[in-house]
């Protein structure tokens, strides 16, 4: 699994101009899925999102977890962070998991952030999704579970 991870100030994510999902200070998450993947990789992603430290405390120093400053997730699924790009001009996508395995797989890892105590807002999976927000920092963090 891939996620890349933004601090927001704010974020929300529209269907056909209609908002479906919204929260304000928090983590914006693109998760993306690999063929490869299974809830090993899910459990793994949940525990270190949950307990990243990347908020700051009153020394201004990166030292609060997202529960410690009772914020929120919006999670958007996003198969294109598996875009393989080293032939030619078109990406393929070929690594990233077919929707009968990457939906229960994004399910459970919005299930799993919920389970630890946090409000996690969800696009639509496979929906065309316009997503807005507003980055706090800049702080963007990029986890691959291939990488632990």
């Amino acid at each position: 699994m891939r996620a890349v991870i933004q601090r927001v100030k704010s974020a929300s994510v529209a269907i056909d101009e209609k908002i479906v999902g919204e929260i304000n200070q928090g983590f914006m998450i693109l998760l993306g899925i690999h063929e490869e993947d299974t809830k090993e990789d899910v459990d793994y992603l949940v525990r270190k999102i949950a307990m990243m430290r990347v908020f700051e405390d009153e020394a201004g120093k990166l030292n609060l977890s997202i529960d410690a400053i009772s914020g929120s997730i919006l999670s958007i699924s996003q198969f294109t962070l598996y875009a393989d790009t080293k032939k030619g001009n078109r990406p393929s996508f070929v690594k990233a998991a077919r929707p009968e395995q990457a939906i229960p797989l994004y399910e459970a890892f919005n299930d799993g952030l919920r389970q630890k105590g946090l409000e996690v807002e969800t696009g639509e999976f496979g929906a065309d999704m316009q997503v807005s927000l507003i980055n706090d920092g800049p702080v963007t963090i990029i986890m691959d579970t291939r990488d632990k």
